[in-house]
């Protein structure tokens, strides 16, 4: 746990280090510096013949400029439910118990060399107690281009070296009738990251974005892509609707490659 306190640690130093950037070349401080951000609320639950509770929430910061195009990220997945579980004395009772629960962050620091093009330091670390990974961290440098960028759509391009750190998820064995969980052996490896990025306005309040991350090792190979159509009922406020798809292509017996998850949010621009 040393190892993934270090690469929160390391996420959360890039913050500071890109507000810095909105100082402009001859040192003086831009109006806004091209800041701007949103946070998601989602909650869903139930009471009566089930009993569930459902809460995610995200917190993102940008910056673009003429020099920057930066962004940080905090996200949270926390669910319960019912679940039939079988006690020590072999009999089926239902409880009310946790079935998710994970967290993310995530920083990327970019200095652009030319309009379109840029070099990029991103950090992502996420702990999910039901998923593939227990925890995982990655830390790459690399180029990026803004291949599209109009008043309705914007398209770009992220790729380089990196290094991934990471626990895959307990593994379950039953012996003599008594359940264990093993804990798995932590894991690294250099990766390949990339990241295509597209934005699109259907209409004035509409719009729709998708975002896929590549981490491409030798022993395992990560693939997230989450898709967002939010449609603004003020300037502030808006609804989301989103899916994400997370894939490990190495699991440990018993666990599953993907991962899917749907929301609706409530979504306050600042």
């Amino acid at each position: 746990m040393k190892d993934a306190t270090r690469l929160v640690f390391a996420l959360l130093v890039l913050l500071p280090v890109a507000a810095l950037a909105q100082s402009s070349p001859s040192g003086k401080d831009s109006d806004s510096g091209g800041w701007s951000g949103s946070g998601e609320f989602g909650y869903a639950g139930t009471r009566g013949n089930s009993h569930t509770e459902n809460l995610n929430a995200k917190l993102s910061l940008k910056q673009e400029n003429a020099l920057w195009k930066n962004s940080f990220y905090l996200t949270g997945l926390r669910s319960k439910g019912d679940v039939t579980v079988v006690d020590a004395n072999g009999n089926s009772v239902t409880r009310f118990s946790t079935t998710a629960n994970r967290y993310e962050a995530g920083a990327s620091l970019g200095y652009k060399i030319s309009p379109r093009s840029y070099l990029v330091t991103a950090g992502r670390y996420d702990h999910d107690n039901f998923g593939s990974n227990l925890w995982q961290g990655v830390l790459s440098i690399g180029y990026g281009y803004i291949a599209l960028k109009t008043s309705r759509s914007e398209l770009s391009f992220e790729a380089g070296p990196g290094y991934k750190r990471y626990r895959p998820a307990d593994q379950v064995v039953t012996f003599n009738g008594i359940t264990r969980r093993i804990p798995s052996q932590v894991k690294d490896e250099a990766v390949l990251r990339a990241l295509v990025n597209w934005k699109y306005r259907l209409t004035g309040n509409t719009r729709l974005e998708n975002t896929l991350l590549i981490e491409a090792g030798s022993s395992n190979k990560y693939y997230q892509n989450d898709t967002g159509l939010s449609v603004n009922m003020t300037e502030k406020l808006a609804l989301k609707l989103g899916y994400e798809y997370r894939y490990n292509s190495t699991v440990e017996p018993g666990v599953k490659n993907a991962d899917q998850l749907f929301t609706t949010n409530l979504v306050y621009s600042f």
